[in-house]
């Protein structure tokens, strides 16, 4: 006996023949669905007797239903909105649960077929006539203008009389649900047009009806508005006799718009919109719809922009002031500036600021408005979803607004802001539309100098402002929208700058929000490494603020609380730390003392910075082969397995017994198990820790590495070198090996972390192994 998954529908019925859409949100139906698509994608389709069973048995279950196959599934938060054709009817037998949802048993019915008719067929094929006449006049009493063209679109196009009425069933507003399963049981077309017949009738009268009750109530609205209207036309009579008054708003408005200068075309819809503002009575519901859209219009900058401070010796200073080191940055800002005063048309450059948190991208964009002399906004594009959100909406919705972009013009005053799109790598995408998409269109200089917002639906110049993205990785970007803008990477500081960073801008600015002098709060040298070293862990330096700024409230508790106290510094050493900021977070550096055989220590790169990542291998049963550990990604596991498979080809040539290879299983496991780890770098550290397992052979505890493996043993270039050596720095490792190919990275690196780092470039494993095994 056939059986299939089935779904129990409530409040509809599928035709044989017909296209359906049906909403799923019961588990054990969505559980149906899935099974049936994971299968023949048919599933069985039974309307309910009784709709509040969440699981109904085979007695609330109609006999007849239908057999559909999924066309289409569209999952969202409640369940699923899935598309279905039906196929053929069937008698359902016997419904029972599998595991998490209802399985039936079913024989199949023969289709209906207006050559069953026989004797009856003159009959038929009135009744027939009959009902597709009633359904016409139906159509055309609900909508005179496009009834037929609604008619022919949804009935009079199908075909096949059966699935004609059929579809008339579905669409019959007065069927219920009994006898919309009566025409799916009727047996005989001649049952089948009876039914219909008594349906439309029906359905012939409650549409009279309700055109009865829809004219009387339109006749009450014109009583209603009667007055409304005789009050328009003495306004008319009025202003015909020159003894009308404008409005005082709307003549403050037509004053605020007259002084915006606006484009002609701009002026000609505004011109339109104030005309029709000034026929609405006040109480009109689209009244203050349009009185919104007016003021916006008055509220954009058209003209107004600031003038542009291009001097570079100003413009350096200002970005020496606020920030650190970050030399490449500045230096492409200031070529901008130059090309900027030499060629005044010259169309800005869109910058994408990439790097870990902390590091001070945002600030960056605030210190180019300065140097500048522009407007700052900065719009958060993290979590956005929702198009609309940057296009805006359509006036026609309900509480529509004008987009992020447009907001934040109109919020700077000018049309040459600075408009900062803070973590475009959060962009989502949705049902709802791409806001990436809509962002290509905003960015690029070709077409955002006519751009549309969906609420303003005129055209507004975006190519006079600046606009700077940023970004922690280049991961979330899609590609097109990359393209269109400029790449600045900005990495993580090492302990030496992270240390000057605090002297020159984190202390002093701390120093002033806690209300302390300059003699109430200092810092040791000492006292400042232990805080970056033992209380943060990071690659900027967002923590290592909120430490200080810990620090220095403690300090003004000390201050108020001891007013007598006529001391006139407060030195924080090493020493006293630990009572202010309580136990150390970081016991001790990441690297580790020493290393047992089948240890190496690799370098990776995380959106956060650098991080040192120490891969473990340990020889088992020859029974399990390769077993990885640590919630490894998939390039992370066929790095292993190629790194296991080049030691093996080459075992004789390292000194490795080829039956320790061949004899026994590895287990490799990377700790930090709770968090995904994947890339191709780790190659190199897992060959290294799998020639330590099988040799007995420790490697270095000073050592790090990092690079790509191939299967002939080759090293190939990685990214993030200056995170990872940095990171490598953090830890204490002053050995680090990096592929050859990434030599021209370390001139990235500041010169104290170059000078205390010993560096090996490497082309091939055997380099790699003989820089990292103790002589």
């Amino acid at each position: 006996m056939p059986s299939l998954p089935v779904l129990p529908l409530k409040d509809t019925v599928v035709y044989p023949q017909l296209v359906s859409a049906l909403s799923v949100g019961r588990p054990k139906s969505l559980a149906a669905v899935n099974r049936a698509l994971e299968g023949s994608r048919e599933i069985l389709t039974v309307a309910q007797r009784t709709p509040d069973e969440e699981v109904p048995g085979l007695e609330d279950l109609y006999p007849i239903g239908s057999v559909a196959t999924i066309n289409r599934v569209e999952k969202h938060d409640k369940g699923a909105q899935i598309i279905v054709l039906g196929e053929r009817r069937v008698r359902l037998l016997g419904v029972a649960e599998d595991s998490d949802q209802l399985v039936g048993e079913f024989e199949e019915l023969p289709l209906l077929d207006m050559g069953q008719a026989g004797e009856d067929k003159p009959k038929v094929e009135a009744l027939l006539q009959e009902n597709s006449n009633l359904s016409l006049r139906i159509a055309t009493t609900m909508d005179r203008e496009n009834g037929p063209q609604i008619y022919q679109q949804m009935v009079g196009s199908i075909p096949n009389p059966i699935s004609r009425m059929y579809r008339i069933a579905s669409l019959a507003s007065s069927a219920t649900l009994d006898k919309e399963q009566e025409a799916l049981e009727a047996d005989t077309p001649l049952e089948l047009m009876e039914i219909l017949h008594g349906v439309l009738n029906m359905e012939m009268q409650v549409t009279e009806l309700r055109q009865q009750i829809a004219e009387q109530a339109g006749q009450e609205i014109e009583q209603q508005q009667r007055e409304h209207v005789l009050r328009q036309q003495k306004r008319a009579i009025e202003q015909a006799l020159g003894e009308a008054h404008d409005d005082d708003d709307i003549g403050e408005l037509k004053a605020l718009l007259d002084e915006a200068k606006l484009p002609e075309a701009v002026q000609l819809e505004v011109d339109r919109e104030l005309k029709r503002l000034g026929r609405m009575s006040a109480n009109a519901a689209d009244y203050q719809v349009a009185r919104a859209y007016l003021e916006l219009i008055a509220e954009l900058p058209w003209h107004q922009q600031t003038e542009d401070q291009l001097d570079l010796s100003h413009a350096s200073k200002v970005l020496d002031e606020d920030h650190y080191g970050l030399e490449d940055v500045k230096e492409r800002i200031l070529e901008s500036l130059a090309v900027m005063q030499l060629n005044s048309d010259a169309k800005a450059p869109i910058l994408c600021l990439v790097g870990p948190p902390g590091v001070g991208k945002t600030s960056l964009g605030q210190s180019i408005a300065r140097s500048m002399g522009r407007k700052f906004e900065r719009l958060s594009l993290g979590g956005l979803h929702d198009e609309a959100e940057l296009r805006g909406h359509r006036r026609t919705y309900i509480g529509a607004m004008p987009g992020r972009i447009l907001q934040g013009v109109r919020r700077s005053g000018v049309t040459n802001p600075i408009l900062m799109l803070d973590e475009i790598d959060k962009l989502g995408r949705d049902f709802r539309g791409d806001p990436s998409a809509a962002l290509m269109e905003i960015l690029d200089p070709a077409q955002n100098k006519e751009f549309r917002d969906n609420y303003l639906n005129l055209p507004y110049d975006l190519s006079k402002v600046l606009f700077i993205t940023t970004a922690n990785t280049l991961e979330g970007i899609p590609r097109p929208l990359l393209d269109r803008m400029e790449v600045l990477e900005l990495s993580g500081y090492s302990d030496l700058e992270k240390h000057a960073i605090a002297r020159q801008y984190l202390i002093p600015r701390q120093q002033a929000e806690a209300g302390l002098s300059q003699a109430q709060l200092e810092i040791s040298d000492d006292a400042l490494a232990n805080m970056i070293r033992r209380y943060t862990r990071e690659a900027g330096v967002r923590e290592l603020e909120r430490v200080i700024g810990r620090l220095a409230r403690k300090r003004a508790r000390q201050v108020v609380d001891n007013p007598d106290d006529k001391a006139t510094t407060a030195l924080v050493d090493a020493d006293g730390l630990g009572q202010l900021l309580g136990p150390e977070k970081f016991k001790s550096d990441p690297g580790r003392s020493s290393l047992a055989a089948g240890v190496a220590a690799g370098l990776a790169w995380t959106e956060a910075g650098g991080d040192v990542l120490y891969v473990e291998a340990t020889l088992t049963q020859k029974d399990e082969k390769v077993t990885l550990t640590g919630h490894l990604g998939q390039v992370m596991q066929e790095s292993a397995r190629a790194a296991r498979s080049y030691l093996w080809s080459v075992a004789d040539k390292l000194g490795i017994d080829k039956d320790a290879i061949e004899n026994c299983g590895v287990h490799i496991h990377v700790p930090a198990g709770a968090v995904p780890k994947d890339g191709p770098s780790a190659g190199v550290t897992m060959a290294t820790a799998l020639y330590s397992a099988y040799t007995g052979t420790a490697i270095r505890d000073d050592v790090a590495m990092t690079g790509e493996l191939t299967l002939t043993g080759l090293v190939l270039p990685v990214g993030g070198i200056k995170e990872k050596v940095l990171a490598a720095h953090r830890a204490r490792l002053h050995h680090v090996i990096l592929p050859k190919d990434n030599e021209a990275d370390l001139a990235k690196l500041p010169a104290a972390v170059r000078g205390e780092l010993q560096t090996t470039l490497v082309s091939n494993l055997d380099e790699v192994l003989a820089a990292a095994v103790p002589k």
